[in-house]
């Protein structure tokens, strides 16, 4: 499934970097597009929205 996010704290790669990996421990095989200009964030997974979701407030990094 893919899930669309956007992430207003997403600002520059090492926040993108830090938001794929939270979506890596969740799905090791989920494929991430950040893009930082947009602020969003396009997942390719197999966890479920709210999971993601989750994993990545758990960052530092809550979508809206």
């Amino acid at each position: 499934m893919t899930i669309q996010l956007t992430i207003p704290k997403l600002a520059c790669s090492s926040c993108a970097d830090a938001v794929t990996t939270a979506i890596k421990k969740v799905d090791a095989a989920a494929t991430v597009k950040a893009d930082t200009k947009t602020k969003t964030v396009s997942v390719e997974t197999q966890a479920s929205e709210t999971v993601v979701k989750e994993a990545i407030a758990s960052a530092g990094y809550p979508s809206i």
